[in-house]
């Protein structure tokens, strides 16, 4: 990988990750357009923890509450709504862990394609556009409830399917169940911390296994920086602009991405 490609890549994954157009499919996209080699796991194991090291340290004061809440609730068994949020995002990261450890092979083997990507970009796009639509928007965080949680756990294993984003298709259900734009993002947020950790977990442990593994250090660690800077930024204009925006820019970006794919790989 030459500087220019590391560089692209690293500030891609930043910002895709967290905005609702699936940094998957972008990883796996900018390289083919750009006539780049792949980037290699490696790299992809790299740019991710830039985008952990960035989600938590713009919510280290939340993460704090959850994790005083969940060690209460477990040692005290005092129960809050810290208590019961942080209990919820560990319950709805079971879903995707265990599809994602099943499945992992095939998705990679027969998921990864342009038309895939194609398909779900626009797909999943126009389901955020009806999520925005038909959602009452009226639930603060604080509101959020078990059925709330599992619920949209289960919807996040869906972003195993490149091109449909994480973030995305977690917000929709946030939406669909009657969140705030800001309340459903806060918690996508949120619920992709373990996500990303068992994710890069499973990576990790398959990079240890290959032998021939060789690592260019200089080159992971500028992706992780520039990933981590990225995605900070990201979340942090993402949040404070998404109540006045709303969703459908992203909508059109995805449904214009998704058009030119078709026009590129049909």
């Amino acid at each position: 990988m030459d500087i220019i490609q590391i560089v692209v890549l690293a500030i891609v994954q930043g910002l895709t990750e967290f905005l609702p157009i699936s940094s998957s499919a972008h990883l796996i996209l900018v390289p083919r357009i750009a006539g780049w080699p792949d980037q290699g796991l490696v790299f992809d194991v790299a740019v991710h923890l830039g985008s952990l090291i960035a989600v938590v340290t713009y919510f280290r004061k939340d993460l704090q509450q959850l994790w005083l809440g969940w060690w209460r609730s477990l040692t005290l068994r005092q129960h809050n709504m810290y208590s019961r949020m942080a209990w919820g995002i560990i319950v709805a990261t079971i879903p995707v862990s265990i599809v994602g450890l099943v499945f992992s092979d095939a998705i990679s083997t027969y998921l990864r394609s342009p038309l895939v990507i194609a398909a779900t970009t626009i797909g999943f796009g126009l389901l955020l556009w009806y999520g925005d639509r038909i959602g009452s928007k009226q639930r603060e965080e604080s509101k959020i409830t078990w059925r709330d949680m599992m619920i949209i756990g289960l919807a996040q294993t869906l972003a195993l399917i490149p091109g449909t984003s994480r973030s995305g298709i977690t917000i929709t259900a946030g939406l669909m169940l009657g969140l705030t734009r800001e309340a459903a993002a806060r918690f996508s947020f949120l619920l992709s911390i373990p996500t990303i950790v068992a994710a890069g977990s499973l990576q990790t442990i398959e990079l240890i296994r290959d032998d021939s593994l060789t690592v260019d250090w200089a080159s992971m660690i500028l992706g992780t920086v520039l990933s981590a800077l990225a995605a900070y930024v990201c979340i942090y204009y993402f949040l404070k602009i998404i109540n006045s925006i709303g969703l459908m820019p992203f909508v059109i970006y995805r449904l214009a991405l998704g058009v030119v794919l078709l026009i590129l790989f049909l």
